[in-house]
């Protein structure tokens, strides 16, 4: 049996953090979830950057657009072609959504990265897009902005599942963990349904160590600090996990599980390793539990099928996960900084290939 379906059996869904069309006409995702199991997948703007800017196989349905909309905006043109890619990759995965009971199956498609730091443009800009796709198995991706959070509760009660991006730090995860909670209690409050809305939260792991170990190559923290060198994201995520099973195990989580509720999971993001130094599946190997995501790139996938490890690790050493990060406060290596930081970065980045690709499409 393919080792990704073992991960599956352990209790992290292997999601593919890719998409294009190319690969959807090829059966690619398809083979993916008949041999491996595969139950989601996620896109964001620096994916379809790539795929949109490199294959001419989207010329054909930018011309068939543009016949249809002359003069059309460059934005209005790559959404055309963007939904349609998340429709083919929905429909792929229905069957999976439907043998699941809506627990998993699900693709995700990002708000404009523009929208980051505008909360209420967020929210209407994520249910234009749920329409706009018309697939019960969509994820709206909401960035875990502070402007964010209000949009991913408002989101969540309208019925909508979200996917929220770029969370770093264990602060900004247990506020849009409550969100979604909130989202879900306005909903019980007017009689409405709550069993087949879902979210996960995305949680960045690599992106941690690779701006930690550059404090500590630069000499922060002196000559101790190196043994916190690739431990500190996968501490970090262990301890949002351990927040999270406090959090189902609640009363107020309770309630709504009571009424059907699914869990917001945790996903782990940015999976693929930065440091060749450290192993391929670092960061599938160390992070497998019940109720949680693993979305990969291609690359970290095939390293998984081919040599990947599968153990219940989440659970595990989690006083010395907390060790870790007390030892990282001490030695002035400011991880709070480090994850506010990246979330800047983060949207900085994603704005940056939505520019790129909105460029390349003007010229298309």
């Amino acid at each position: 049996m393919s080792k990704l379906k073992d991960l599956g059996a352990a209790g992290t869904a292997p999601w593919l953090d890719f998409v294009d069309r190319k690969f959807l006409a090829e059966g690619g995702l398809q083979t993916l979830v008949d041999e491996d199991g595969l139950t989601g997948v996620t896109s964001n703007p620096t994916i379809f950057e790539k795929a949109m800017g490199a294959q001419d196989v989207y010329a054909e349905g930018f011309a068939d657009y543009d016949a249809a909309n002359p003069g059309a905006e460059p934005m209005a043109r790559y959404e055309s072609q963007a939904v349609k890619d998340i429709q083919a990759a929905c429909d792929t995965l229905r069957p999976v959504y439907d043998r699941l009971e809506a627990k998993d199956g699900y693709v995700s498609l990002e708000v404009s990265p523009y929208l980051a730091l505008k909360g209420p443009e967020t929210a209407e800009e994520a249910e234009r897009l749920w329409k706009a796709v018309d697939r019960p198995n969509l994820m709206i991706k909401i960035p875990g902005t502070d402007d964010g959070v209000r949009a991913i509760r408002d989101t969540i009660a309208k019925g909508i599942n979200v996917n929220v991006t770029l969370l770093f730090g264990q602060q900004a995860y247990q506020a849009v963990a409550i969100a979604h909670a909130e989202g879900l209690e306005e909903r019980v409050s007017k009689g409405l349904p709550i069993e087949r809305i879902a979210s996960v939260a995305s949680f960045f792991v690599s992106r941690i160590d690779s701006k930690i170990d550059e404090k500590i190559d630069a000499g922060v923290g002196g000559e101790e600090a190196k043994a916190l060198k690739g431990k500190v994201a996968i501490a970090n995520a262990k301890l949002a996990y351990a927040w999270w099973q406090e959090f189902v195990a609640s009363e107020r989580w309770q309630k709504l599980a009571a009424k059907g509720a699914q869990p917001q999971r945790l996903l782990w993001a940015s999976t693929g390793v930065k440091n060749p130094d450290y192993p391929d599946t670092l960061y599938v190997d160390t992070l497998i539990g019940p109720e949680t995501v693993n979305t990969m790139p291609p690359k970290t996938m095939d390293a998984f099928r081919d040599h990947g490890t599968v153990a219940q690790t989440l659970t595990a050493d989690v006083d010395e996960a907390r060790r870790v990060l007390a030892e990282t406060e001490r030695l002035g290596l400011d991880l709070d900084g480090v994850t506010k930081g990246l979330v800047d970065e983060g949207v900085a980045s994603f704005v940056k290939s939505f520019d790129d690709l909105l460029a390349t499409i003007g010229k298309k």
